[in-house]
């Protein structure tokens, strides 16, 4: 099981959650909201084989990244996954703009030369974040939960990022047109937990079943060839921090 995007943080008893994701074999890269935020959890991931924890800075805690800033250039160098970290141009994230500009183009900056794997929010501001990653010549990021035009996936994917899938994207009429355009080897599957909900309970790690059976249905192959398929896509992710 994979899961590239999960908040394990956020959950009642995380400890729990990371012991029975560590048990079971499950990998997922858990993302933080701030550096203080990786910092706290940083400690219970060290000895994790399947679990890795990112450093994140969301966009929608911009008006804390400036007080945040010395921690994560201290803890850059203790992952390779840096997430979540984008833009929110929506209503709810519109009026930090600029702080999230400015935010993100310093973190873009500081790991531009760095072999580090970004997954990203861009609500809103799809065309922005493609953009100030080809500025800094990013090799490596994920679309988490991409929510743009159709158009522009086709310049997303031409320029080798990847898109993360949840049970949200597969329930909606936006989702599946958007899913449909993807090209299969730059799909990768998440959760965003907790934050959907499948049959009525909350998404756990690496709860992404019926996002394979989506997929294999679409692309008309099977369940397994589907997942070893994610496998696959996860590996040439993977490969480009060696």
């Amino acid at each position: 099981m994979l899961d590239t995007h999960c908040h394990i943080d956020l959950y009642k008893n995380p400890k729990a959650i990371l012991d029975i994701c560590e048990n079971n074999g499950i990998t997922v890269f858990s993302m933080t909201n701030l550096p203080s935020h990786f910092e706290m959890g940083f400690p219970f991931f060290q000895s994790k084989k399947y679990l890795r924890i990112a450093l994140g800075m969301h966009p929608l805690y911009a008006t804390q990244h400036n007080n945040e800033f010395s921690k994560f250039e201290l803890n850059l160098s203790k992952t390779s996954y840096i997430g979540e970290i984008g833009l929110d141009f929506s209503r709810e994230g519109i009026v930090t703009k600029n702080l999230q500009y400015a935010s993100f183009n310093r973190i873009l900056k500081l790991v531009s030369d760095k072999k580090k794997i970004l997954s990203l929010h861009s609500r809103k501001a799809e065309k922005e974040v493609l953009e100030l990653l080809m500025k800094y010549k990013i090799q490596s990021a994920i679309f988490h939960w991409y929510s743009g035009s159709l158009g522009l996936i086709r310049e997303i994917s031409e320029a080798g990022y990847f898109f993360s899938i949840n049970s949200a994207m597969i329930k909606s009429v936006s989702g599946k047109k958007i899913i449909s355009k993807i090209p299969k080897h730059l799909v990768l599957p998440e959760t965003d937990g907790p934050f959907i909900s499948v049959g009525g309970r909350t998404v756990m790690p690496g709860d992404v079943d019926d996002v394979l059976v989506y997929l294999s249905n679409i692309w008309e192959i099977s369940f397994d060839e589907t997942r070893m398929l994610m496998k696959s896509n996860f590996r040439n992710l993977t490969n480009t921090l060696k």
